[in-house]
């Protein structure tokens, strides 16, 4: 593995050491959220309109379904929500 990195990883690694441990929080959860958002864009594009809840459980299952213990939590869910 090279450990020579390019200007723009250097300049992006530089102003996060830069950045208080609370603007590290805030920034990572505001990339969370967007990939939240992103999922949820692409369920609806693949099944079509849905209620909050039901989306909620799927964007979840999409994010947290390779772990089977919570795949199985998120699923029954869905059976609620959906049944």
């Amino acid at each position: 593995m090279s450990t020579v990195s390019s200007p723009i990883e250097l300049a992006y690694q530089n102003r996060l050491d830069s950045m208080a441990p609370a603007e590290r929080l805030a920034r990572s959860a505001a990339m969370f959220q967007w990939t939240r958002d992103q999922i949820a864009r692409q369920l609806t594009k693949e099944f079509g309109e849905m209620s909050d809840e039901l989306l909620k459980w799927k964007v979840a299952l999409r994010l947290y379904g390779n772990e089977p213990q919570v795949r199985k939590m998120i699923e029954d869910k869905l059976a609620d929500v959906s049944g």
